[in-house]
């Protein structure tokens, strides 16, 4: 019975370096997609890349299929595999949806948020204005989530933020950033924060705060789906 139990703790450490060396090439892969390195169509060298995770070849593989799967990576027979191409099909249908359902989401919590939610979220775009001076597309756009769901989280349709969250969801298997192909676009995104924020406290009308959300939204696809080579 020691023996059997020595045994089964043996596979277990076994499997579970395999597991942190494949989670390894994962954050790997997934970092360098996500902020532009590997763009659209870059073909996925799994001996390179192997060799800079400092891990064999299948952990690699295994990476790669769970990215496979998220929708970041395609695998062409007799090509092998391939960062996924953006459908700006999708993509402008994905962002429309957004800024419809996240700025009626946050027209419905404007009222109701109160002063130290609306501190936390000036604190939040305040993190990211000062990322401007050493600005990371990766670490700006989880932040710029956590801005937008600290207005939206605080709506009372529970439908509606459902959505909002499902469309986060999208956006991230579609792409990491897209404040890596259009850097220019992150001054002017923190600056409009400030502006829904400030129509927020001084308790504009909910419609005129959807629209503004809306616009604000659809800024960013705009000018990536707009953007010179696209």
């Amino acid at each position: 019975m020691a023996r059997e139990i020595r045994s089964r703790q043996g596979r277990e450490r076994v499997v579970n370096v395999q597991l942190s060396k494949s989670q390894r090439a994962y954050d790997l892969l997934r970092s360098r997609i996500g902020d532009g390195t590997y763009g659209p169509g870059y073909r996925l060298v799994l001996d390179r890349i192997a060799r800079e995770a400092e891990v064999s070849v299948v952990p690699v593989r295994e990476a790669v299929r769970r990215l496979e799967a998220e929708g970041l990576v395609t695998f062409e027979r007799n090509v092998g595999a391939r960062v996924a191409e953006i459908d700006p099909q999708e993509y402008h249908d994905t962002t429309e949806t957004m800024s419809v359902v996240e700025g009626a989401a946050v027209a419905l919590a404007a009222p109701l948020l109160t002063v130290s939610e609306i501190t936390a979220a000036r604190n939040i775009n305040g993190q990211l204005r000062r990322s401007l001076d050493d600005f990371d597309p990766v670490r700006f756009t989880a932040q710029n989530e956590a801005f937008h769901r600290a207005l939206t989280d605080a709506c009372p349709n529970s439908h509606l933020v459902g959505l909002v969250d499902r469309c986060w969801q999208r956006l991230s298997q579609l792409r990491s950033s897209t404040f890596a192909f259009v850097p220019g676009r992150a001054a002017p995104s923190v600056d409009e924060h400030e502006q829904i924020l400030q129509m927020i406290e001084r308790g504009d009308d909910q419609r005129d705060i959807e629209l503004a959300v809306r616009a604000h939204r659809l800024a960013t696809p705009h000018a990536y789906l707009h953007r010179p080579g696209a």
